[in-house]
């Protein structure tokens, strides 16, 4: 018998309350009321409307005396009072209350039982429960009738706009968590992640708590149990190079680290596909299939054949679907603790090397700072290199100030001997114009030598900006590349280029400087970067 669930204790007085339903039943729905089509190889295809992304500056916290001395207040985690909120939760609930149907999905977050969450979504599209279903840890039928309360719910309401005159709510746009109450609203936005990263946000409050460091990275695991973390910002190849066919993949996007070892957060993959194809990502390829929310991707209308290339919605085309659907996916996803830990960064200014040996103390710099760069003509105005940093490679999401997540990192690290690498997937032998893109077969190849313990025994040089320390061999990359001032025709131009980034390391460190230890302070660039 299923399971019926009695919303009336939101306040939420629908008709029609679907429970945790099947992805056939909610595939019948969508197409019947939604709008949604089927694609060539049985994906659901639907559209976000207006907003095709997160929207961060619509993200609010309720400032509450139990919880504000934990929260890093700012540009990240912006206030909003109990009464406004509340507002918008009316707001949302009396939208709910007023739907034909609405769909109820109940799930965990966090694989290790010893830490999960429970999470409960009502929202009144089915895509969003698909979503939903495939995003957290699916219930089993016994785990489902033993369910209880929520720890969390999430009321998404984002067909409906959200209240511009109410207090801190400054658009239509309103995305607002409360932990004391354990309620999360959304309006004003149907973007599917805003589901997926208000659980994240949960997580990297909740976590810390408990002693568990919440991270934004992949992970996988080798044939002898050797586990690895890929931290690095949108384009920096997180996922491609965590999807490895001879090792397992734990998770791509979130994960924690106890005293335990390492777990996933999430039941699935949220995966970009622009420019998606069979040949440099296969694994993501084949998880296109029948229970998979493909979003605002383009399929040719007679054949339904998608054409991953066209982004005339938007360059955030996303697929999501269980992590079972990876075919070397590791159930359950959990593992030991991390032998090697990547930073990713794909540094358009072509001046760091290709990999980097770091210190407890450089990894921490360098995981405050979360640095990537932007190449001209990906957004307008840009023409040329622009440097990007999001703390711990996802300020968007933390809540804790990012020294507290680095510290704890930095403690595991010293307390499990994980070895900590730089590697960098961007230019060589010049800046974007001039250089040229790291070849992937040679990333890969400098993965692989990470993996095989090859490179950690590999004689080092150190970088004479940054203080990193550079292997000077590694099977597979051509030795030429590993020192960066050798690949440049101009070394004067490249000395002005690396002074000119360690300078923007420097001020953008700044602003964490006065919670930072000395340790992490020194481990930046050994230049004057002073104006």
């Amino acid at each position: 018998m299923a399971k019926v669930v009695n919303l009336r204790e939101y306040g939420i007085l629908a008709s029609q309350v679907i429970y945790n339903a099947s992805p056939a039943r909610l595939y019948e729905d969508a197409l019947a009321f939604d709008g949604d089509q089927i694609t060539s190889t049985g994906a659901l295809a639907t559209r976000s409307a207006e907003k095709t992304g997160r929207s961060p500056r619509d993200k609010r916290i309720v400032r509450n005396p139990e919880s504000e001395r934990d929260v890093w207040w700012g540009p990240v985690n912006m206030e909003i009072k109990p009464e406004s909120f509340r507002a918008s939760r009316r707001r949302a609930v009396e939208y709910l209350s007023g739907q034909p149907r609405v769909y109820v999905v109940d799930g965990f977050a966090g694989w290790d039982p010893r830490y999960r969450i429970k999470v409960r979504v009502v929202c009144s599209r089915p895509y969003h429960a698909l979503f939903m279903h495939n995003m957290l840890i699916r219930p089993s039928a016994q785990e489902l009738q033993q369910f209880g309360q929520p720890d969390y719910v999430v009321f998404n309401a984002g067909a409906h706009p959200a209240d511009p005159s109410t207090p801190q709510v400054n658009s239509q746009t309103n995305v607002s968590l409360d932990f004391e109450t354990g309620e999360f609203v959304i309006l004003g936005t149907q973007y599917a992640g805003e589901m997926k990263k208000g659980v994240f946000t949960i997580m990297h409050y909740l976590m810390p708590k408990r002693g568990v460091l919440s991270m934004h990275c992949s992970a996988n695991e080798g044939q002898a149990g050797d586990v690895t973390l890929f931290f690095g910002l949108s384009g920096t190849g997180k996922t491609t190079l965590s999807a490895d066919p001879r090792r397992q993949l734990i998770g791509d996007d979130e994960h924690c680290w106890s005293d335990h070892g390492i777990f996933n957060i999430e039941g699935g993959c949220y995966a970009k596909c622009i420019h998606l194809s069979p040949e440099n990502e296969p694994e993501i390829f084949q998880a296109i299939r029948f229970g998979t929310v493909l979003e605002n991707t383009v399929h040719d209308p007679l054949t339904r054949e998608v054409d991953f290339s066209n982004s005339s919605l938007t360059e955030n085309t996303r697929a999501a679907y269980p992590i079972e659907f990876i075919q070397n996916a590791k159930l359950p996803c959990v593992g030991g603790h991390p032998d090697n830990i990547i930073l990713l960064t794909c540094d358009a200014f072509g001046v760091l090397p290709p990999v980097s040996r770091l210190t407890p103390e450089q990894a921490m710099y360098h995981f405050i700072n979360g640095y990537t760069a932007k190449v001209a003509g990906t957004e307008v105005g840009i023409t040329e290199p622009q440097a990007t940093f999001s703390a711990c490679f996802g300020a968007a999401f933390l809540v804790w100030h990012p020294t507290r997540y680095a510290e704890m990192l930095a403690e595991r690290m010293r307390r499990h001997a994980s070895r900590a690498w730089l590697v960098n997937t961007g230019w060589t032998g010049g800046a974007y114009g001039v250089g040229r893109r790291m070849k992937l077969a040679h990333t890969r190849a400098i993965i692989d030598a990470i993996h095989d313990g090859s490179l950690a025994e590999a004689p080092t040089t150190e970088d004479a900006v940054f203080g990193l320390h550079v292997p000077l061999a590694c099977a597979g990359c051509p030795s030429e590349l590993l020192l960066p001032e050798n690949a440049w025709d101009d070394r004067r131009a490249y000395d002005e280029t690396a002074t000119r980034l360690a300078r923007l390391f420097h001020d953008n460190f700044a602003q964490y400087a006065d919670q930072a230890s000395d340790e992490i302070r020194s481990a930046g660039p050994t230049v004057c970067v002073t104006s």
